[in-house]
């Protein structure tokens, strides 16, 4: 069983970009899921600082993983590979393009689809297409992960 922790990267440091995958993929692991994170193996990004444009960031450059092709060819295989697609929207101050992608491939490839955001309508990826490919919404992360949990319970 497989989850991918899909969700803004850009505007965010690597704490603020991988606490909440961390969280989630503890939760998972108790339940025997394995949780794959974009940033896994780039503890080099850790001093980008606040991640803007990947093709400036010359920290990237240290590996072919945290460079713009290996990040799309990376993620494209995991979102198109996982059981489950985990989304974190939640907070998100601008459209994460990387996350659009990422929505789309795995809703290509019929993977269910569990988003965290919230129901106010506030947050920048309300769209008409988003909220029609997602499978399960939920207003909290927990609410995400036990949605997920549920989904690959055997």
């Amino acid at each position: 069983m497989l989850v991918y922790l899909a969700g803004p990267i850009s505007g965010l440091n690597f704490e603020g970009a991988t606490d909440w995958r961390q969280y989630a993929k503890t939760e998972l692991s108790q339940f025997g899921i394995k949780a794959l994170s974009p940033l896994r193996e780039q503890d080099h990004l850790k001093s980008v600082g606040i991640f803007t444009d990947c093709a400036k960031e010359t920290e990237r450059l240290k590996s072919p993983m945290s460079m713009p092709r290996g990040l799309a060819v990376r993620d494209r295989w995991d979102a198109m590979r996982c059981d489950v697609l985990l989304v974190n929207l939640l907070g998100a101050t601008k459209v994460s393009i990387g996350t659009v992608l990422e929505l789309a491939w795995a809703d290509a490839k019929g993977i269910p689809i569990v988003v965290a955001m919230e129901a106010d309508g506030s947050n920048p990826h309300e769209h008409a297409m988003v909220n029609q490919i997602i499978g399960f919404r939920v207003e909290t992360l927990w609410d995400a992960i036990d949605v997920t949990r549920q989904l690959l319970a055997a």
